[in-house]
């Protein structure tokens, strides 16, 4: 019980961390960081935390010559995934980004369908279209009230990028550790990060202030290096099935931390979008578990 007890603090703690990430980054880019100078940075330190963390832990970041093109795939999602997220952090409000996160269950069952990875069941396409309906008012209300249809449909690319990340790691994680892989996978993405956002660098003029400074190491440590190894050791333990359902909370802490330490505010339409969103999850996990649980013949 104990036992039990700590990891599910451990999985609490990471989505926890995870949700208040949207919160920190939109309020570093309101106090004068531009979004490709601190993605840029960021990933830069934490990489060097995976690499060190990595060499003491495993003296090895071997790969084997057959799962580069993995490798490459994920670190090519991470890179298109912080770009849609900087962005669509920058253009639209914390909150609004935060609830079309939670259509990234979706965006995965999608993807494994399309690439044969698994066969789901009918339940799968009516929460899919619950959730898109949702996804669909958020972005609408983008034009006409929280401002900005571009950064809303970044944050479904944020969302679908993920996912699509998410799932070009199983194969890997079936073989290395996954310290090794975000060590790996982290540099990959970060070189054309770095590469379209070394202009904006140079340009940059922050005040270091201590709430600047403790934000910013809170987003290199908290969201990019100790989640990675609170979430995975907890899964070892308790299981991904358990852990998806704590994964599952994350946008509605993010939401709960934008509304209360940003001030923001959701409309009706959006509202309407997040409970669709959810109720998608929701109902297609629920609908699912007794066809699971028949035994075949």
């Amino acid at each position: 019980m104990r036992r039990g007890s700590a990891v599910d603090g451990m999985l609490l703690g990471t989505v926890l961390l995870w949700a208040l990430n949207v919160t920190v980054t939109k309020y570093m880019f309101e106090h004068g960081w531009k979004p490709l100078s601190y993605g840029t940075i960021r990933y830069f330190v934490a990489i060097a935390l995976f690499w060190i963390f990595t060499w003491w832990r495993e003296r090895s970041f071997r790969i084997e010559r057959a799962d580069w093109w993995l490798v490459a795939l994920a670190g090519l999602c991470i890179f298109v995934n912080q770009v849609c997220f900087v962005y669509a952090v920058e253009l639209s409000t914390a909150s609004t980004v935060a609830l079309l996160l939670g259509a990234t269950p979706v965006f995965m069952g999608l993807i494994a369908i399309a690439f044969r990875l698994e066969r789901l069941q009918r339940t799968f396409w009516v929460g899919a279209g619950v959730t898109f309906a949702g996804v669909a008012l958020i972005a609408v209300a983008g034009g006409t009230i929280s401002g900005s249809l571009g950064g809303n449909l970044l944050g479904i690319g944020t969302a679908f990028s993920w996912a699509a990340y998410s799932t070009a790691i199983v194969p890997l994680m079936r073989r290395y550790s996954p310290y090794r892989i975000s060590a790996l996978v982290l540099l990959l993405g970060w070189i054309p990060l770095a590469a379209i956002g070394a202009h904006q660098i140079p340009e940059q003029h922050v005040h270091w202030g201590a709430l600047m400074g403790a934000s910013f190491v809170y987003a290199v440590i908290g969201p990019l290096f100790l989640t990675t190894i609170l979430w995975f050791i907890a899964i070892d333990v308790v299981g991904a099935s358990r852990a998806a359902l704590f994964g599952n909370l994350q946008p509605f802490f993010s939401v709960f931390f934008a509304l209360i330490l940003l001030s923001e505010s959701l409309h009706g339409m959006e509202i309407t979008g997040g409970v669709l969103i959810f109720a998608g999850i929701a109902l297609e996990r629920i609908w699912r578990r007794p066809a699971e649980a028949v035994p075949r013949e």
